[in-house]
């Protein structure tokens, strides 16, 4: 009414109520009236604000890429922001211009600005892989960025949420990528095997030298029992000699001891022949029957024998001799009782 106006904002807002081109009040949340013909008001959010964005660089090798992310913000200098932009609403709290779009779009080529250079240094799969960076990338340069620090606000951080090439690109590294880890798969298998193939080798290597060594054992065994068999028939031919000296000499000392058993029996007999001859040598030339007569025995018997004898010596000179049978059975029966 007559131009005075009521108008109100909530708490995340900061108010700037200009009067005749000079700040009246100021401040977050207020709710006043003004006069309209002589007021301007500028409205400025306070609040924190997610900023996506989706830009397209080059790389290295002359590839595509795109880059999708957000920036997140808040505005830390309400006034200096107005300053750059117009933030100005109507009676009814509206917006006159969208000069948020026109802040959001400088923070973008800022961020764009900051990544195109190191995006353009490096090739397309090194840019695909390297979202952390590029996230580095965006928050030095808004940071450092004299632009954003004449806006008034504070970047709160950066993220990228997809780093694409494009879909013929992107076939392409699948396939090749495809490729690349078939390859990687064979090569795995080829040195599964091959490592099969070596382990296998190895056994028998192993078995190879287990066979070695028990052959060389055997040997060595073998050599042993040669050496033992030869020791041992060594030492029994030295046994046999030892046993042929021995029976040699036993021989040797056996012939010495019959030949000086022979010489003594020789001297021995012809000792007892020469005292027999000596002893016999006076009745040697005596008739026997001298000797038979200094025998002087008394046996009848002896003497009937010897009767006997001288008639067989003169049986030329008997006619005719009878000896009774009584004669000779005494004389028998004599000689048998004499040997009983």
């Amino acid at each position: 009414m007559f131009g005075i106006q009521h108008i109100k904002f909530d708490s995340m807002t900061y108010v700037l109520h200009f009067k005749n081109g000079h700040i009246k009040r100021e401040g977050r949340g207020l709710s006043f009236f003004y006069f309209a013909p002589n007021s301007s008001i500028a409205a400025i959010p306070m609040g924190s604000n997610d900023l996506p964005f989706v830009f397209n660089e080059s790389t290295n090798d002359y590839q595509t890429v795109t880059i999708q992310g957000q920036i997140s913000y808040k505005i830390s200098n309400p006034k200096t922001l107005a300053d750059v932009l117009d933030f100005t609403v109507n009676d009814n709290g509206q917006y006159k211009k969208n000069d948020i779009e026109k802040l959001n779009q400088r923070i973008i080529n800022e961020a764009q600005t900051a990544t195109s250079s190191y995006i353009h240094s490096i090739k397309l799969k090194d840019a695909i892989r390297s979202a952390k960076a590029i996230e580095t990338k965006i928050l030095e340069g808004l940071k450092s960025s004299q632009a954003i620090g004449m806006l008034g606000i504070e970047i709160l951080g950066a993220n990228i949420l997809a780093i694409q090439a494009s879909p013929e690109m992107a076939r392409a590294l699948e396939t090749e990528t495809r490729e690349k880890l078939q390859q990687e798969a064979d090569q795995a298998i080829y040195e599964r095997r091959n490592f099969a193939v070596e382990q296998e080798r190895k056994i028998k290597e192993s078995e190879l030298n287990t066979e070695i060594a028990v052959e060389e054992k055997q040997k060595q065994i073998a050599e042993k029992k040669m050496e033992s068999n030869v020791q041992k028939a060594d030492n029994d031919r030295k046994l046999r000699e030892m046993k042929i000296q021995a029976d040699i000499a036993v021989e040797n000392q056996r012939k010495q001891l019959i030949e000086q058993k022979t010489a003594n029996d020789k001297k021995e007999a012809e000792t007892q022949g020469y005292v027999i001859e000596t002893t016999l040598k006076p009745y040697k030339d005596i008739d026997w029957k001298t000797l038979t007569a200094l025998n002087n025995n008394p046996d009848p018997k002896f003497n009937i024998s010897l009767a006997f004898r001288q008639l067989a010596e003169n049986a030329g000179k008997i006619g005719n001799l009878n000896i009774s049978p009584e004669l000779l059975e005494s004389i028998l029966n004599d000689k048998k009782e004499n040997r009983k």
